[in-house]
Formats: structure tokens, C-alpha cells, sequence
């Protein structure tokens, strides 16, 4: 693995002394860190792109880890969060876990468990990547689509056929089979199948669920 492509580890936490003792004894194992004291830093300098998780403090000044998980989950983030709280109780781990937290810690925490779950989350963040790659790659691509063409895709991805398709859309069939064309170029998707595969994948079954544009 390339260098710009290592495993990092993001730790956000407004306590230096939390920050700097965790990072070393990542280092010292061989793992990256990057080190944050709010959540805005964080945001600006984050790599969907990059194999990695975030080892999150649960109160902190400004934005709070509960709700920059909520902002990672409103872009559709795939980023594991261990959550880590000086101050933690039952309901709130429960919080964290049922938003999509692969753990949560309470401060202080022991060295060893926390580095052993890192390390498993990080393998299973590495062999996710090429799939995970393939998803961003996907919804940037669907940016390319025209309002009508998200209409078409969303019919699409329903079963309908061409002429089902114009007849919802008030256009013809024809025109319908050129932006069916379209759509499997700009996604870069050879076959109707593989289409509907794919994008599923990237949106989830939820997109099932939309309706036409306009």
C-alpha cells in the first residue's frame, strides 16, 4: 500500500493529554494518526477515501462527538467511530451503538483492549476499501445525471421497462432508451443489472423508495 493510502487513525478529543497518550501508543505500534481538538478541524482534513476510523470523545465544546456523528451520518459516511467518554453511562453508549458506533470506551480506558479493537477495525476498513472506493466513486458520478436522467434511474432501478418508463414521465420510449444510454455511461455500468446492483449498493434499498424529480 502507497503511503498517501496508509491506514490512519483520526483522534478527536479536546483534551491534548488524551490526544497525545493515545497517538503515541498508536505510533509506537506503527499505526498513523491524525490528531484534531474539535470536530471542525477534523471535517476540513477527513479522506472518505482513506482507510481509517475515528476515535471519538463524547463531549467536547461547540460540536459534540454525538453530533458530528450525526453529521458523518448524514453524508452517507462509511467511517467506524469508537466512541470514548470520561463521563460515560449505559443510555449513552446505547446511543452511540444504535447510530452506527463500533464501540465506546469509558475513560480511562485500557491500553491494550483499545489497541486491539483499533487494529481489528482498521484490517476490516482495508478490505472494505476496493468495495468502498467503487460506492464514492458511484455517488460522485450520479452528480453527473440530469434531474430527468435521476428520474429515469429511479423508475429504472423499480423493474420498469422503457415503455412503463414514458408513460410515467410523459416523454417517449425513445427518449427513454437515450437516457437509459446515458445513465449506464455516465455511471460506467455495462448492463442494466450490474446497474441496478450498483447503485443500490451506493444508496442503499432506500433509493428504491424515491420518486421522480419533477
Amino acid at each position: 500500500m502507497e503511503k498517501t493510502e496508509q491506514s490512519v487513525v483520526y483522534i478527536v478529543d479536546d483534551d491534548e493529554g488524551a490526544r497525545t497518550s493515545l497517538a503515541w501508543l498508536l505510533n509506537s505500534v506503527g499505526i498513523q494518526t491524525e490528531c484534531f481538538s474539535g470536530a471542525a478541524a477534523f471535517l476540513e482534513a477527513f479522506d472518505p477515501q482513506r482507510p481509517s476510523c475515528l476515535v471519538l470523545d463524547v463531549r467536547m465544546p461547540e460540536i459534540s462527538g454525538f453530533q458530528l456523528q450525526e453529521r458523518l451520518n448524514a453524508i452517507a459516511s462509511e467511517l467506524p467511530i469508537i466512541f470514548v467518554s470520561g463521563h460515560g453511562d449505559i443510555p449513552m453508549s446505547v446511543r452511540a451503538l444504535q447510530n452506527g458506533a463500533v464501540d465506546f470506551f469509558e475513560k480511562p480506558y485500557n491500553s491494550q483492549q483499545m489497541l486491539d479493537r483499533i487494529q481489528s477495525t482498521l484490517k476490516a476498513e482495508e478490505q472494505r476499501q476496493p468495495e468502498r472506493a467503487r460506492r464514492i466513486l458511484l455517488r460522485e458520478r450520479m452528480k453527473l445525471l440530469s434531474p430527468r436522467e435521476r428520474d429515469v434511474l429511479i423508475l429504472m432501478l423499480r423493474g420498469d421497462v422503457s415503455k412503463v418508463i414514458a408513460r410515467e414521465l410523459n416523454i417517449s420510449a425513445r427518449t427513454v432508451d437515450v437516457h437509459r444510454a446515458s445513465i449506464k455511461e455516465k455511471l460506467g455500468c455495462q448492463s442494466s443489472a450490474g446497474l441496478v446492483r450498483d447503485v443500490v449498493l451506493a444508496f442503499g434499498p432506500q433509493i428504491l423508495h424515491d420518486g421522480p424529480v419533477s
